[in-house]
């Protein structure tokens, strides 16, 4: 499919952008803002919570099984109609899960949601790309990398000032003012890319993905809940899982014209940068999904100053998009990457020496600096994933890297939460060893009252004491995993290489 034709003005590339970066944030906001809003659906939905949580899961798993199919929609449908569709049905479907009154509708209302948004980040992705000039394309990856990324980090702010201030249910009315504007300025300002009437949609390598993403997703959602591979359920989805994505790849490299097409990966620069996206979405979402619990549970923060201890983060977040934009083209992207591993590697090292009593001054601080860390990372490395792609693959190439960066996020926040639990368990174990009434030290003057060995209330007392320190130390030893994870994508920087083209644009550039 050939691409768009490039806008000539800056007027014109502004409007472009406005209006698409509408349409990501509002897409990328959705991904967490619900999150806090759960405890009150709960309660409205008389649900239990292992019932709420589908309010998540179908959403993720809609999203998940329908990425992969942008690229092939845009082709047929033409991007500008396509985003339109999206746009359109996004918000219908979020004022229809404002209006739930039960469980089963808002699930399907979420479903419909997720199916409707999974384009808009791939496609506002390929927008910029075409929008702008290739000597251009890390501002135009600065300004979409602000959507992507600083939604999900200030989701659970937003989302618990409009939970507490209002109801639940505006944090899916707050879409409709960003859906109208964003479709005003998508109808006025994006140009339609052309037909391509020849490719058939490939039902069947189709029908293999959405399944081995589904049970993939499935098996991840309801994992810890199914206490994993000792339920029937999660070794079905996790066979179902791994068979169909097997088949799917004899599929795509031997069908005549496959769902994806093979010609993708053989870029090396797409290749290496799919597998960074996958292990920088671990460490994204996971210290997101984790900072809260620790926060309310052991800290006994309130949902509200959560959010706002967590904020700064986005706002690190944002201040290193703006600067890294201009850093593109003027210092080796690489170099960039490596700068923001090291440091959202260093936040992770002090974050895995937090206590419960750790100042807010260095929960801010710490957020602020992972989150400057994150914005180093993301923008060089949307620019080189796609700087060596052809323009006709943009489509199917950025679909492809926000699924690769949604299931590391599915995976990181599956694998930090099961670890918790576990950790937990084998911490509390250990210390409860030691708490004995035979030691000197468990009866020393200056223990609280509270913990006399001799009453209920006392030993009730001691326990959750130590159940508290057991989770601490567990929330460490994530932290400390999710800082060797981040260490150890640094080696791949090396298996990306600079394109030509842009080496004689920097060379310009400087002069």
């Amino acid at each position: 499919m050939s691409a768009a034709a490039t806008p000539s003005t800056p007027l014109e590339r502004g409007l472009i952008t406005v209006s698409i970066m509408l349409a990501t944030i509002m897409q990328a906001l959705d991904m967490t803002i619900a999150n806090v809003a759960l405890p009150h659906m709960q309660g409205a939905m008389s649900a239990t919570q292992d019932q709420i949580s589908w309010v998540l899961t179908s959403y993720i798993v809609a999203a998940a099984i329908m990425t992969p199919p942008t690229g092939f929609l845009a082709s047929r449908l033409g991007r500008k109609r396509l985003f339109i569709v999206m746009v359109t049905g996004f918000t219908i479907t979020s004022m229809l899960c404002g209006t739930a009154t039960t469980l089963d509708e808002i699930v399907l209302y979420r479903l419909l949601q997720g199916a409707f948004g999974a384009g808009l980040v791939p496609l506002s992705q390929a927008v910029l790309l075409d929008t702008y000039p290739t000597e251009k394309h890390g501002s135009a990856m600065a300004m979409w990398g602000m959507g992507v990324m600083v939604g999900p980090i200030l989701g659970p702010t937003l989302g618990g000032f409009l939970t507490e201030t209002y109801n639940w249910r505006w944090v899916f009315f707050i879409n409709l003012p960003f859906g109208i504007l964003a479709l005003l300025g998508i109808l006025a300002f994006v140009p339609e890319t052309a037909k391509e009437r020849a490719r058939n949609f490939d039902y069947f390598g189709f029908a293999l993905l959405s399944l081995a993403i589904g049970a993939l997703q499935m098996m991840l959602d309801r994992g810890e809940s199914q206490d994993w591979f000792a339920s029937t359920e999660i070794i079905i989805e996790a066979v179902v899982a791994g068979l169909c994505f097997y088949m799917f790849l004899v599929h795509m490299f031997t069908a005549k014209m496959p769902f994806i097409e093979p010609g993708l990966f053989k870029d090396r620069n797409f290749s290496v940068g799919l597998l960074l996206i996958f292990m920088v979405g671990i460490i994204l979402l996971a210290t997101m999904a984790l900072l809260p619990p620790f926060l309310q549970h052991l800290m006994g923060f309130p949902v509200l100053v959560t959010g706002y201890v967590l904020a700064p983060r986005g706002i690190g977040t944002m201040l290193a998009m703006v600067f890294v934009g201009r850093l593109i083209g003027k210092i080796d992207n690489r170099l960039l990457i490596f700068f923001g591993i090291s440091l959202t590697a260093f936040s992770l090292w002090e974050m895995s020496a937090f206590t419960t009593d750790v100042s807010v001054a260095t929960l801010v601080w710490t957020g602020i600096v992972q989150g400057v860390g994150l914005g180093f990372i993301f923008i060089p490395l949307s620019t080189l994933t796609f700087s060596t792609l052809a323009a006709h693959f943009r489509n199917e190439g950025t679909a492809m890297f926000s699924l690769m960066r949604n299931i590391g996020s599915s995976i990181g926040i599956s694998i930090v939460f099961t670890m918790l639990s576990r950790n937990t368990q084998i911490n509390h174990a250990a210390i409860a060893d030691q708490m004995t009434p035979f030691r000197d030290a468990m009866n020393a003057p200056w223990l609280p009252n509270a913990w006399n060995w001799h009453m209920a209330s006392g030993v009730s007392a001691l326990d959750n004491e130590v159940t508290r320190q057991a989770s601490t130390i567990a929330f460490l030893n994530n932290f400390t995993l999710m800082m060797w994870v981040m260490l150890a994508a640094a080696p791949l920087l090396l298996l990306l290489k600079k394109p030509k083209k842009m080496q004689s644009t920097e060379l310009a550039l400087a002069e």
